[in-house]
């Protein structure tokens, strides 16, 4: 995996973390904490939208991201673990490998 698909996944991983930290904020630390994790979240996904096309690179961000506060969701905060919600979660990260895997990043052609 190149350096700019891990950008997309660590830019996901924060995304989860601002995502749940926006519904469970408290505190003042803690939303300072989640302000962070928004912008540290977008850094990454800027920084992989330098080699990977934009559309593909936000495309997996934003699964991955939904499919982790699913994920997330159910395991930490009690919510509703429904059969029908996991199928589609899978066909949306499905969806997210096929975009990675058919994406060719700038200059992969020259290497």
């Amino acid at each position: 995996m190149s350096k700019d698909w891990l950008n997309v996944f660590i830019g996901a991983f924060f995304e989860i973390l601002w995502v749940i930290g926006m519904k469970h904020s408290q505190n003042w630390l803690e939303l300072l904490l989640t302000a962070v994790a928004i912008v540290l979240s977008f850094y990454f996904l800027i920084k992989a939208g330098e080699s990977i096309p934009v559309g593909t690179s936000y495309a997996v961000f934003v699964g991955l991201g939904t499919a982790g506060t699913v994920f997330t969701g159910i395991l930490l905060f009690g919510e509703p673990f429904k059969v029908t919600k996991i199928l589609l979660v899978f066909i949306l990260l499905a969806g997210v490998m096929g975009l990675k895997m058919v994406t060719r990043e700038k200059g992969a052609s020259e290497k």
